[in-house]
């Protein structure tokens, strides 16, 4: 793996028994790559920087001790390894997998009608709605989480879940005026894009899950999981990226 010098281009989700979803932010919207344990086994260590021929003779032994034949375990791990590399992800800095959460995520799921948008949450879902699909439309993705990362630095307030629902609802309303289709991840960006117009955070989520395969987008505060529907899963899926 590069030694992380720059700034990461791949994040990875650690899913249940091993497995591993890994985001490419180098081009698009970003590119999935789902791993099986196995396949997540060696990735987490090469992610973390163990050279190729330690992370490949560590799992060789880990395999043959349980019982495999060692000449079949290396041959499949060193096709993996190559396969990998020809994805370029053993050629990009690599961001260690953010910790998963100790309990399942709370979904803020706001009581009757008592979220109530003002009118600046209003105008600033309207402003960062179009800015979120700008960039995300014209740019690869690392831009725009280049963009939040940096103003994040700035000192704010964070957003309470009421005002944080109060703004996910403007983007919503926003985005009926959009002829196409605004999904989580562009709505989870006006989202973090609106709260900053309102000088306040919220946490910017980008994660993963396995069994089905699926990637998905969304905002925190205050530990709680704003915008998603009640029947909603947000969980399994665990975070690749937060910011």
């Amino acid at each position: 793996m590069s030694p992380p010098r720059h700034r990461p281009r791949i994040h990875t989700a650690s899913l249940p028994a091993g497995a591993a979803a890994v985001m490419d932010t180098r081009t698009g919207r970003g590119t999935w790559h789902h791993l099986n344990p196995t396949a997540g086994r060696l990735w987490h260590r090469l992610a973390s920087g163990v050279p190729v021929e330690r992370a490949v003779e560590e799992l060789v032994e880990s395999f043959t001790a349980a019982g495999a034949d060692r000449q079949v375990v290396d041959t499949d791990l060193r096709a993996l390894v190559a396969r990998l590399r020809s994805l370029g992800l053993l050629s990009a800095p690599a961001a260690p997998a953010p910790p998963a959460p100790l309990d399942a995520p709370v979904v803020y799921l706001p009581e009757g009608n008592t979220v109530r948008p003002s009118i600046t949450d209003r105008a600033a879902g309207i402003v960062a709605l179009p800015l979120a699909l700008v960039l995300l439309r014209l740019t690869p993705i690392r831009v725009p989480l280049a963009v939040v990362r940096v103003a994040a630095r700035i000192p704010r307030p964070r957003a309470t879940a009421t005002r944080a629902a109060a703004l996910h609802l403007s983007v919503r309303r926003a985005g009926r005026w959009w002829p196409g289709r605004a999904a989580c991840l562009e709505e989870s960006l006006a989202c973090t894009l609106a709260a900053l117009l309102r000088g306040r955070h919220v946490t910017w989520v980008i994660g993963a899950r396995t069994a089905p395969a699926a990637a998905h987008a969304w905002i925190e505060t205050e530990d709680r999981i704003i915008g998603q529907d009640a029947e909603d899963r947000v969980w399994p899926y665990a975070p690749a990226v937060r910011l």
